[in-house]
């Protein structure tokens, strides 16, 4: 059966409607002279971060002593241009909140990109050095585990903390946006959702991983280990007395040194604070601190089964 030209004719009015609720709805839309970073070249820069963090476990392979520094350079130069035009847009967005976007503004903000794109730069060092704890707290936490290449390789927790430790770095350099775009790239790969402005402590692993969520103004310290499907998150949402949300408040727990928090387990609120050593069970909800050397658990529930052929009976899960 061909096609019915007529319909294709209602193509170009059907467009000019579309364009119509650009102005009309703008707020979802981003246009004018000054773009935003770009979503592609951010995942392209994160793999190439990796790459450098990780040689040899990537995308080249066949690295030695004697060709890896060649190979990093390479990469490093690539990240000082992308990046710094890349966090430039960004402030650029932000301050347009301001003062409109212009061609000396965007200037402007090209050195400062550079300048915040060299600091996060410089310390990629130290921080393979702390990437190298949170992957032996993998290999101590997990008897399944076999190595630590099995780790870097396999592990969706680790991948998520890696992006969650770049990104990190890049908020605390107040980079807009740009920290967000990266952990909700990890996030939807890994089911693993960490706020850029979390404080994570080394020696952290999350096994398995998938529905975990830590919030924004987490604390979490050293040695701290999680199970799939924790939440570390509000408790509630306060507001003014325009009804507005208020903000930058801590909204999310406490978790110090040395605690294991299993599966499904919800922790809430911006006072709650999980003492050291502490074991936090299966499902539970918790609202209120819990003191160090406490282990919190459910009580057994009770299952009930019923047939038509018998009476209903109770069993202990």
């Amino acid at each position: 059966m061909a096609t019915d030209i007529r319909l294709r004719e209602t193509l170009p009015e059907l467009t000019e409607q579309l364009v119509q609720t650009y102005r009309d709805v703008g707020s979802i839309n981003h246009l004018g002279y000054c773009p935003l970073p770009n979503y592609e070249t951010i995942v392209a820069c994160m793999e190439d971060l990796k790459e450098v963090l990780y040689p040899g476990y990537r995308r080249r392979d066949n690295l030695h002593f004697g060709n890896v520094a060649y190979h990093v350079g390479d990469l490093i130069d690539r990240l000082h241009d992308q990046l710094t035009q890349q966090i430039a847009r960004a402030l650029v967005h932000e301050a347009s909140k301001q003062k409109p976007c212009g061609p000396q503004q965007k200037l402007d903000f090209e050195a400062l990109g550079q300048a915040k794109a060299v600091q996060f730069l410089n310390q990629l060092p130290s921080l393979r050095s702390q990437l190298a704890k949170d992957v032996q707290a993998a290999y101590d936490g997990d008897p399944a585990c076999k190595s630590l290449d099995e780790v870097i390789f396999c592990y969706p927790g680790f991948e998520a903390i890696t992006v969650y430790r770049l990104a990190h770095l890049l908020h605390q350099l107040d980079v807009p946006l740009i920290p967000r775009m990266m952990t909700e790239w990890a996030h939807g790969r890994t089911g693993i959702d960490i706020h850029p402005g979390a404080t994570i402590g080394e020696y952290f692993f999350i096994d398995h991983g998938t529905g975990v969520v830590i919030g924004e103004t987490c604390h979490i310290g050293r040695w701290v280990k999680l199970y799939q499907g924790v939440t570390l998150g509000a408790l509630s949402f306060p507001t003014d007395a325009e009804g507005n949300l208020v903000r930058n408040i801590k909204r999310h727990p406490t978790i110090e040194d040395r605690v294991v928090i299993y599966a499904n387990a919800t922790v809430l609120g911006g006072n709650t604070v999980i003492g050291h050593h502490s074991i936090i069970g299966s499902s539970t909800w918790i609202t209120r601190s819990v003191e160090p050397y406490t282990t919190v658990v459910l009580e057994k529930p009770r299952m009930r089964l019923h047939s038509e052929q018998s009476d209903a009976l109770d069993y202990m899960i």
